[in-house]
């Protein structure tokens, strides 16, 4: 099952704020946390604030435990710009975009995925090694391709010749 929650208008980037909820994706909500509580950076403390409500949303609507809950997405949407200006000389000025975002958490119950894997590794155990094989072995075919191409060129030119020199000027004046 999946939770959400979203913290619209943030004001702060949406750039800054991607940075701190690309740490946070794929880790488990109690991580999650944790990190975002001993990060220095502004963007930690709106995305915690988030999570935070994500959790409560999961206990207390969907009836989920913390310990099983796992980041799904953690996504940062552009929100409107509010345009401002700051007073330059001559009275003019310039423009100020002061940037708002929308961070928006999932969580999902960590149980599901793991019991759709663990399903698939039993089914598949042979082939992802036979692949692996396979793709080793065309990757050194393509190498040695490589290889045979660059020393064909190389026995193609005539050894013990330089290339020729640059042109140089033929007529010269004289005195």
């Amino acid at each position: 099952m999946e939770v959400t929650s979203t913290y619209r208008y943030a004001r702060i980037s949406a750039f800054k704020a991607r940075e701190v909820t690309r740490e946070i994706q794929g880790r488990s909500a109690s991580d999650a946390l944790d990190l975002l509580t001993f990060s220095p950076k502004k963007a930690a403390v709106m995305v915690r604030k988030t999570l935070r409500s994500a959790i409560a949303n999961a206990e207390n609507n969907a009836d989920l435990k913390v310990d099983t809950l796992l980041v799904k997405e953690a996504v940062v949407g552009e929100g409107p710009t509010l345009k401002r200006f700051r007073a330059r000389a001559r009275g003019s000025a310039s423009p100020l975009r002061k940037r708002t975002s929308h961070i928006r958490i999932v969580l999902a119950d960590e149980l599901a995925p793991a019991a759709r894997d663990g399903a698939r590794k039993k089914g598949r155990a042979a082939e992802p090694a036979e692949a692996a094989d396979q793709s080793k072995v065309q990757a050194a075919k393509t190498t040695a391709r490589r290889r045979s191409v660059k020393t064909a060129t190389k026995k193609s030119a005539p050894s013990g010749t330089e290339p020729a020199p640059a042109a140089q000027p033929t007529a010269e004046k004289e005195d």
